[in-house]
Parts: structure tokens; sequence; C-alpha cells
């Protein structure tokens, strides 16, 4: 997360998902059809190559728009993301390639694509991204969706989370901080 998502303690606001949800929602959808129209009128594809095009199609898409939504900035590049969320994020999308290649293709309906189709998905894929930041900054500008400015930043006492959720279970006890732990 970014810092400035951190100063204070975010709670849920339905409005707010709601809101995102009507934008964000019809701009996944269009690319759902915009895949259909590619592999009906330009790669004339048979079934099984219908259902493996959409399936990795969807699997990119959505994995890769984790980094776009997952911070406020724009772009989105400029908000680091964590080893494991990359690394996580990239496997889940060379495993849904993977998977219309592998010998469960058939199990599942799938057919081998044409190489142009992964083109056409890497052209779609960057046009979605794009799509999706200038909907980002159009969202986040908007007086609702700011973050309130000037919160106080709260600091509990360290025996907080034990006292409030194992309370039954333990007693807190005060750990030795690293300052006086240190021989003199």
């Amino acid at each position: 997360m970014d810092k400035e998502q951190l100063r204070a303690p975010s709670h849920w606001d339905i409005a707010f998902i709601r809101r995102f949800m009507f934008l964000f929602g019809p701009i996944s959808s269009l690319f759902d059809f915009a895949t259909f129209a590619l592999m009906l009128f330009a790669f004339h594809a048979v079934p099984g190559e219908f259902r493996a095009g959409w399936f990795i199609e969807s699997i990119a898409t959505q994995t890769l728009i984790i980094f776009a939504i997952r911070t406020r900035r724009v772009p989105f590049l400029r908000s680091r993301p964590s080893v494991g969320l990359i690394g996580a994020s990239l496997g889940v999308v060379a495993l849904g390639i993977f998977v219309p290649l592998s010998p469960l293709a058939g199990v599942l309906g799938f057919d081998p694509l044409p190489v142009p189709f992964f083109l056409a998905l890497l052209g779609m894929i960057v046009v979605y991204m794009f799509l999706v930041e200038f909907a980002k900054a159009w969202f986040f500008s908007r007086a609702a969706q700011q973050l309130p400015a000037g919160l106080p930043v709260r600091r509990r006492h360290e025996t907080h989370h034990i006292a409030r959720r194992a309370s039954r279970f333990s007693a807190p006890v005060k750990v030795p901080s690293a300052s006086s732990a240190r021989p003199r």
C-alpha cells in the first residue's frame, strides 16, 4: 500500500465500492466483448480456440489490473508493488497461458491459438491498462473519492492487539525494547 493510504484506519464504504464497480466493471466487460469480436471476426475461431482465447485474456487482464487498482497514484508505475505480488501475478498469467497449451487443454476444451492472437492480446492489455489509468485519474480526482487531508496519526499502546483480541487467552507482557536490551 502507499504511505498516504496508511495514515488512518480505513473503513468499508459501500457507496465508494459501488461507484468503483460501476466505473471499472464495464471497462472489463468492454474488453471481454473486444476479445469476442477479435476471436470471431479476425481469427474465425472454432469453439476450442474461442474458449482458450477468452480464458487467457481474462486471466491476463484481471490479474494485471491489480497493479493499477491497488494504488491511487497515476500512473500506477509510481507505486512500487512488492516482489511477492509481482511474482505471483506474473506466475498466474504464465500459468494461464500455459494451461491451453498443456495436456489439460483437451480435457478443458481448449484448442491451440495462433501466434498473432498473442500479439493482439498484448495490444489489448496495453490499451486496457491505459483506459483503466485514465478512468482512475478521473475517479480519484472527484471530491467524493479524495482521502481526508490532515488526519492525525493514531498510535495505539503496544499491548492493544493482545488486550483486544486475545485477552481471554494471554496476559500482556512488556517486551524489552531494542535500546534497553543493548549492553552498556
